[in-house]
């Protein structure tokens, strides 16, 4: 079920948009949905999507939630496609 939650999350241009914001360092909610014309509930629901399928990970610093990138599932992904192609890494 990991893989498909994956690819889930990565069909939506908007979650790829925030994994490329986050791809340069970790983020708080406000911050992502600045880059965004959608409401922050819209916002907040795009980040559960990817927290649930382990594409970031969030901390709590004191009233902020910051969230990164968590390139380990992306890779698992990577070698899952191409394996698919055939090809080796």
């Amino acid at each position: 079920m990991g893989l498909q939650n994956t690819m889930r999350a990565l069909a939506d241009p908007t979650r790829r948009t925030i994994l490329n914001l986050l791809k340069k360092g970790r983020l708080s909610a406000g911050e992502i949905a600045a880059h965004f014309d959608i409401s922050v509930p819209a916002v907040s629901k795009h980040l559960s999507i990817l927290k649930d399928s382990d594409l970031i990970r969030d901390r709590r610093e004191g009233k902020y939630i910051f969230y990164e990138l968590n390139a380990s599932v992306l890779d698992e992904a990577l070698l899952w496609l191409n394996d698919l192609r055939g090809e080796k890494l």
